[in-house]
């Protein structure tokens, strides 16, 4: 077998395996016990927090050989297929690049067909929200009466932009960032796996710098492996990532607490020359900037929280927020 990369070899497989996302386990466990299936589903959230895992496993669940079941065996034809991504009956789409009113129409006719393989036709939509509104309307006619073998799983980062003709027809779960904790224990468990020696600090500099993604924390993990081999520093991980995201964020607040606009800028202008959304530069700063909140308000040992007043950071939170309406579209 070929190289396998550690996103590929570590992908959650069993509902269990999920990190982060208990609520939303719990439910559609549930659901797959008592046979009580949608036949449309939401699922919202920032990327790399096991939204189309999520998918693949629900996917499996309901077309597994043993019958409709939370503990897919991976075993047999169907799950099998389904995991290697040629399952004819679990279609995924890509709505980045498949957005247009004929993309859909062609989903339509698709929908109509019994299943080939499993029991139900399942249809994954990733990023939805990048469809175009011909396109919602056309989908909107399909969830409005689906056919009883088909479910559609649509995933988004933002949610904001998806009608809400759809939002009202979806059972909707929304993910949030993994906790530290969570993507600490991940990296201890590859690294384990792995035969890599790492040292606690990198664990935590690699879990703070993957800002709530699995997918981030095992691209870095990868990076590093490949880098420094069977052994990792914090010097390496320097090397390697150069400054963090939680350093580049408390450089931000401290240059705003200091009424220091330029470095402000400058920090922000870097930031967007090395490729990040200003979007998602503007959700950085405002999660930061609550956790610092929070932190102030329970008293939490969080040491950039001391040098602001909670006002300040109310302040800068709002601002930062008025910003983010305009940039939707």
């Amino acid at each position: 077998m070929g190289y396998l990369t550690l996103y590929r070899k570590y992908r959650p497989k069993q509902f269990e395996e999920i990190k982060g996302q208990e609520h939303i386990i719990k439910t559609l466990v549930n659901s797959l016990k008592e046979k009580r299936v949608s036949h449309a589903y939401l699922f919202s959230g920032p990327r790399g927090t096991g939204k189309t895992t999520t998918a693949r496993i629900f996917a499996k669940g309901l077309n597994c050989e043993k019958g409709i079941t939370p503990y897919p065996c991976d075993k047999c034809k169907n799950c099998v297929s389904i995991m290697n991504g040629t399952h004819m009956d679990v279609i995924e789409i890509d709505a980045a690049s498949n957005r247009g009113i004929d993309e859909i129409r062609n989903l339509k006719e698709r929908v109509n067909l019994s299943p080939s393989m499993g029991r139900y036709r399942v249809f994954i939509i990733d990023e939805v929200h990048m469809l175009t509104q011909e396109a919602f309307n056309a989908l909107l006619k399909t969830l409005e009466e689906p056919p009883p073998h088909a479910v559609f799983i649509l995933a988004t980062t933002d949610p904001q932009k998806v009608p809400n003709t759809i939002l009202s027809r979806c059972i909707r779960f929304n993910f949030k960032r993994i906790g530290i904790k969570d993507l600490m224990e991940t990296a201890r468990e590859i690294f384990l796996k792995e035969g890599v020696e790492a040292e606690e600090d990198v664990i935590r500099k690699v879990a703070e710098a993957s800002y709530g993604s699995l997918r981030d924390l095992l691209s870095i993990l990868e990076q590093l492996i490949l880098y420094s081999g069977d052994k990792i520093n914090l010097k390496d991980l320097k090397e390697l990532l150069g400054e963090t995201e939680e350093t580049w964020l408390k450089k931000c607040y401290t240059s705003m607490r200091n009424g220091d606009d330029a470095t402000v800028l400058s920090l922000i202008g870097n930031v967007i020359d090395s490729g990040k959304e200003v979007k998602q530069i503007l959700l950085d700063l405002i999660n930061y900037g609550r956790k610092l909140l929070m932190a102030k308000v329970f008293g939490e040992d969080v040491e950039e929280a001391k040098y602001f007043r909670r006002t300040e950071l109310v302040s800068i939170i709002e601002s930062f927020m008025e910003i983010l309406p305009e940039l939707r579209y």
